[in-house]
């Protein structure tokens, strides 16, 4: 009972629009307090926030926002869209193809999503507007693109999962590489099915002549070094994850260099956003970590493993209606929270299922991303509104139709984990 109205004061606070990270924490405190005790809580307190952020895996985090800061600033990722645009730009729908491509190949160097929608909006979008496509194709395509960094390494939001689960970091970043490259192209696969109803939606663009293209993809180039560099490394077992970020940071800060962007006022824009980023994401770990204390002194967990597996339903019964719950939580609530508030009591129920832990970090990734395209909240879609300055209602419209493909090839991904698995076991 007591469980159940702590969780209620959580949803409580969090519409009132308290930050998720202090909605957590005061929660769970309280909720340990009335469990087991004042002395408890006060232990908890004393030892909970340096425990929870002293892991080695977390110094991957901030080296990994860095990482993508420093790239941001480099600019590289406007040669990534010129690059694909003069490859395939002059077919129908080209430049939107094309700002699927640099949308995943920037997620590959940078594991933030609204930095990735932010920085596409205001090349891509205010491109593809310019070519004569309709604001709902070009502002919700690349609001979904965006969310891809959520899942192909170096995620942040895969690291916090592993850590949350504890399971291997290396091993959770490599095993969203190969689902992000299918959702891509089921994005892609998506827009043309809607230019079958609506052609006029995505014109054709520019050609460009052999030499341009050789020329952009030049220019583009330096960007897979940094990715091989950090993706690379970790799925040879060269470096750790922590160890690989370092080296991203060092190649995404040459990338600078070589632009001639170096100036204390960039730097000091890339240090700072790094330091508020890894402060939120740290706050949120500490508050988890009481959370899960409370979770533990009333055997949440166990009980509801029990309680399911009492139940004469297929495991693909209660995996999907575990979907719908995280669709469902997405619409409200930012990734990083929903993972540090779920994963603790479901994860648990998900392995006595038979589902492996390192399939339900992609699965579970693969959800969220929805809520980040979906109204409410919606986050990537108002980074894009903002930056294009386009309608909020056309984004939202505009992503709906690649929001159900993602759907449905979560369900794919389901019926078959070793599409997800089969490279990490490759490792």
């Amino acid at each position: 009972m007591i469980a159940l109205l702590i969780i209620l004061l959580l949803l409580v606070l969090i519409l009132l629009r308290v930050p998720v990270s202090f909605a957590v924490l005061t929660a769970g405190a309280l909720g340990l307090w009335l469990v087991a005790g004042t002395p408890t809580l006060d232990g908890v307190m004393q030892t909970a926030p340096a425990t929870a952020v002293m892991s080695y895996s977390l110094s991957a985090v901030p080296l990994f926002i860095l990482m993508a800061q420093l790239i941001l600033l480099s600019g590289y990722l406007d040669s990534l869209f010129d690059a694909a645009r003069a490859l395939v730009g002059q077919v129908r729908g080209g430049t939107a193809s094309a700002s699927v491509a640099a949308g995943t190949a920037f997620a590959a160097v940078s594991g933030s999503s609204t930095a990735s929608a932010a920085t596409l909006a205001q090349t891509s979008t205010v491109q593809m507007i310019r070519e004569g496509y309709s604001t709902r194709t070009a502002g919700g395509l690349v609001a979904v693109v965006g969310t891809l960094a959520a899942m192909i390494p170096p995620s942040i939001i895969l690291v916090f999962y592993a850590i949350t689960a504890e399971v291997s970091v290396g091993t959770q970043l490599v095993s969203g590489f190969f689902p992000g490259i299918l959702i891509a192209i089921v994005i892609i696969a998506t827009m043309y099915a809607g230019l079958l109803r609506n052609p006029d939606a995505a014109p054709a663009g520019q050609s460009s002549t052999w030499t341009e293209k050789r020329q952009a993809v030049v220019e583009a180039a330096p960007l897979l070094i940094v990715f091989i560099m950090v993706v690379g490394s970790i799925y040879a077992g060269i470096a750790t994850p922590t160890e690989a970020a370092a080296l991203g940071c060092l190649a995404a800060f040459v990338l600078v260099a070589i632009k001639r962007r170096v100036s204390a006022s960039g730097l000091t824009h890339a240090v700072v956003e790094t330091v508020q980023s890894t402060a939120m994401i740290f706050a949120m770990i500490v508050g988890a970590h009481v959370f899960g204390h409370f979770l533990t002194e009333t055997r949440v967990t166990p009980k509801l493993v029990a309680w399911v597996g009492d139940l004469a339903v297929p495991g693909l019964v209660i995996m999907l209606c575990v979907a719908a719950v995280y669709v469902v939580l997405g619409f409200f609530m930012d990734q990083i929270a929903i993972i540090a508030l779920t994963v603790p009591v479901v994860l648990p129920l998900v392995e006595s299922l038979g589902y492996d832990p390192i399939w339900f970090g992609v699965f579970v990734v693969m959800l969220a991303e929805v809520g980040m395209v979906t109204p409410p909240m919606g986050l990537n879609v108002f980074v894009v509104s903002r930056s294009a300055k386009l309608p909020l209602h056309d984004v939202f419209v505009g992503a709906f139709p690649y929001v159900v493909s993602i759907l449905l090839l979560a369900v794919v991904f389901l019926l078959f984990p070793q599409i997800v698995l089969f490279i990490p076991e490759s490792m």
